[in-house]
């Protein structure tokens, strides 16, 4: 059996010394150790050696292996470094390849803008999961029982969400206000806080809606802030992403987590005010919704109402993207076509 190993150890030798790169090496270090390998079929022969041969032949083959492993790195070292050379004949004066060059969604950026906004005024950054609770979308938030949201045909729930109490029964948020109420909860007032983040619905797409898309929430809750005060943040926080003032109108709206509640619109910038498809021919078009957090909402948050006061809004980060670029379909931007986003890079 020793002169199988010897002849083995020059034969891989020889074979490791000939191979011209990684993939050939890799090709016959599986020919000596693999299941099928040579070393392998000679370590089956060892049990049937005399009882007082076997310890002695271990040793060699125990030998025979690392003196080839030892050979195997050191060809492998070999190759990189002969890889990493550069040709003797290599032109020098040919003009090199200009790597590809990637870049920030164009979300991803406008996310990235008001996030400068708002840390310029005070405001923490938060972030949470994209799964939550009927606790927390719904019940916290002053939803009745009945509201259409909670049924599958806006929200996405997951399995299991028809049994157990309300905090057991998980969903994909539909909006990011119910995370508000849990930084509420875990902070000590008073607060001012952004909260970024992708939302879901079960809702047809089109040109304005997704079912996936991101929003973009504010809140201020302090013992004294007048609504006037929430309307020039929205003004000005509109005039630092877009780099010039933005017409904004606020027109009543009912929303069960405000009171009062106000929808708030800002002046379309695809077709400066004129009419078209994305803001319905009206020349405005809806961002977001805002108000006074409602009294339910503060409770639940563990904060007396006749003490505290704020405002909230819930920007639609998508559309403020529409408007920023003058582009009129929503759906571009979620596409992955690389032929219309790398415009933005």
């Amino acid at each position: 059996m020793k002169e199988k190993l010897q002849k083995l150890l020059a034969e891989g030798e020889a074979a490791i010394l000939r191979t011209k790169n990684e993939t050939e090496l890799q090709e016959v270090k599986g020919s000596i150790f693999g299941k099928q390998g040579a070393l392998t079929e000679l370590l089956k022969e060892i049990p049937r050696l005399a009882a007082d041969l076997r310890p002695e032949m271990g040793r060699v083959v125990n030998e025979t292996k690392a003196k080839l492993n030892s050979l195997i790195d050191s060809r492998r070292e070999e190759l990189k470094l002969k890889a990493a050379e550069v040709p003797a004949d290599f032109d020098y004066t040919i003009p090199g390849v200009a790597p590809l060059m990637g870049g920030l969604h164009p979300i991803t950026q406008m996310r990235y803008d008001l996030d400068d906004a708002f840390r310029s005024m005070g405001f923490e950054i938060y972030q949470e999961d994209d799964i939550t609770s009927e606790l927390y979308a719904f019940d916290k938030l002053n939803f009745p029982p009945n509201h259409p949201a909670r049924e599958s045909m806006d929200t996405y729930w997951l399995e299991g969400h028809d049994t157990g109490d309300a905090s057991r029964k998980l969903c994909l948020r539909p909006h990011l206000t119910g995370g508000s109420v849990r930084y509420m909860q875990t902070h000590k007032p008073p607060y001012r806080f952004v909260y970024p983040g992708r939302v879901y619905r079960n809702e047809t797409t089109d040109a304005r809606h997704e079912r996936a898309f991101f929003q973009y929430e504010a809140l201020i809750v302090d013992r004294d802030f007048t609504f006037t005060a929430g309307k020039v943040m929205i003004r000005s926080i509109l005039s630092k992403v877009f780099g010039r003032d933005v017409p904004v109108r606020m027109r009543a709206g009912f929303f069960p987590f405000v009171e009062p509640g106000f929808e708030i619109d800002m002046g379309c910038l695809v077709c400066g005010g004129k009419g078209c498809s994305v803001c319905k021919h009206v020349g405005w078009i809806e961002i977001m919704p805002g108000g006074t957090p409602h009294p339910n909402v503060l409770r639940a948050a563990g904060l007396d109402p006749d003490e505290y006061t704020g405002f909230y809004v819930n920007i639609g980060l998508d559309r403020l993207v529409m408007m920023r670029y003058g582009v009129d379909d929503v759906r571009l931007f979620h596409s992955a076509d690389l032929r219309f986003l790398k415009q933005f890079h």
